[in-house]
């Protein structure tokens, strides 16, 4: 079991990118002990081999959001590991909607289906399974980060001013926008155990789901940069439940 002084965190989807630099960043400066889940399990110790040369704890963790008995069987290990769960970074996701002409788009149900089992279905069956860990969290009660994007809120979805109006991301921004909706449903369900739940917007960053290199756009430690600090539940933000936004503020819903 884990040290009563240990803050332990898993962060889906964290062999590289955003969920990579999330884990990187609170093990260097929270002194954290992350839990690198990946479905490529390979991939996931490469970036916990290099946190532990560092002299961090860092484990690797098979999980693949689409399988039920992945799911477990991380589950599992946590249980026997360390028997409770102090963070959960859902920052897991896929962006399959055809955004260049070039590409040939994937046939309507199928792009619909693929990017709610992954981005939706996961989301919410790794919640779920962790949920009993997460009851059990020390340190202040469990946080919850749920990595969203701006483009989800329905306020400013018919807004003209909005930089990516015209993204053609049908699938993946409503998937997003159910995102939220989720993380809202695990705040009521964490609330009597003091958990702060929250959705945390990077916005935009060089990452294989962008899939192209943007000028201005941030790096991956920009990026996690919001993601970390309510992940560890700095006193910038200390006490927020039920929010979604990013180091600029909050966005309306």
């Amino acid at each position: 079991m884990a040290s009563t002084s240990e803050t332990i965190v898993l962060i889906t989807g964290a062999n590289k990118g955003i969920g990579r630099a999330t884990a990187q960043r609170l093990a260097r400066e929270h002194n954290y002990t992350v839990l690198i889940g990946s479905r490529d399990r390979s991939a996931g110790e490469q970036v916990a081999s290099e946190l532990a040369a560092e002299g961090h704890k860092a484990f690797a963790v098979q999980l693949d959001v689409t399988s039920d008995e992945s799911i477990a069987a991380a589950a599992k290990f946590v249980e026997e590991r360390f028997g409770r769960l102090d963070a959960l970074v859902n920052n897991h996701g896929q962006f399959l909607d055809s955004w260049n002409p070039a590409v040939p788009a994937l046939p309507t149900r199928e792009l619909w289906s693929r990017t709610f089992a992954v981005n939706v279905v996961g989301t919410a069956c790794v919640t779920e399974a962790l949920l009993p860990l997460l009851r059990r969290a020390e340190h202040g009660g469990p946080r919850v980060v749920f990595v969203s994007t701006s483009m989800s809120a329905l306020a400013n979805a018919l807004d003209k001013r909005q930089l990516y109006y015209g993204l053609n991301g049908a699938a993946y921004i409503t998937s997003k926008t159910a995102v939220n909706m989720l993380a809202l449903q695990y705040a009521k369900r964490l609330d009597d155990v003091g958990g702060r739940v929250n959705v945390a917007c990077p916005g935009l960053v060089n990452t294989d789901l962008t899939m192209f290199a943007y000028e201005g756009a941030k790096t991956p430690e920009q990026g996690a940069e919001y993601i970390v600090k309510l992940a560890a539940d700095v006193e910038e933000v200390r006490g927020r439940n039920g929010t979604f936004g990013s180091s600029e503020g909050d966005y309306p819903w």
